[in-house]
């Protein structure tokens, strides 16, 4: 693909046909699907991905306009990377959920505790992130989230298995101190 069709984006925010957006999909997802591999996903992660990017097309395109200063390519792009970190930040925050329950054994949440928490955790890992080095970061993330044992993530970043069991302890201890000095107070002081 070249070139964005600029009257596909236009008949897609006017009046747009189940055919428009067939075509629109047709030529965009392989696109997406590049992009997504790129960034390290398996085929069914990407497709998922994909899915998500689509979904926000739906939703954003009837109130787009274009500009031919600016990339639609490059904007599509940004939404894909953006949900990309979406979801590593969700599945970070439900690791460590789990990871502060099993240490709280007992407690009997509601779905809407739950969900909260999870949201707290979210948005404290989205602050946090830039509180740790990136490699101390990426230990952590990869232990926790992705499971992977501390010896493969340390090859990988060229340390030690215990400088990777040191980072994820790092940043999972911040984490729980944060959270018991309290929510509010803990994500007013990750904004500053």
């Amino acid at each position: 693909m070249d070139s964005t069709s600029i009257s596909l984006l236009e008949q897609l925010r006017k009046a747009p046909s189940e055919a428009d957006w067939e075509r629109f999909v047709r030529q965009y997802t392989p696109l997406l699907s590049y992009w997504a591999r790129r960034l390290g996903l398996q085929d069914q992660d990407a497709a998922d991905l994909v899915q998500e990017v689509l979904i926000v097309m739906v939703r954003k395109l009837p109130g787009f306009r274009y500009r031919p200063e600016r990339s639609f390519r490059g904007w599509m792009r940004t939404i894909l990377i953006n949900k990309r970190r979406d979801r590593r930040e969700r599945r970070m925050a439900v690791a460590l959920e789990a990871d502060l329950q099993s240490q709280a054994p007992g407690d009997s949440d509601t779905l809407e505790e739950r969900e909260h928490r999870l949201y707290i955790l979210e948005r404290a890992l989205r602050l946090m992130v830039s509180a740790f080095e990136p490699a101390t970061w990426q230990a952590c993330w990869e232990t926790v989230v992705a499971g992977r044992p501390a010896a493969q993530v340390a090859a990988e970043l060229g340390t030690s298995a215990n400088a990777v069991y040191l980072a994820k302890s790092r940043v999972l201890e911040r984490l729980r101190r944060d959270l018991k000095r309290g929510v509010t107070e803990s994500l007013c002081k990750f904004a500053t």
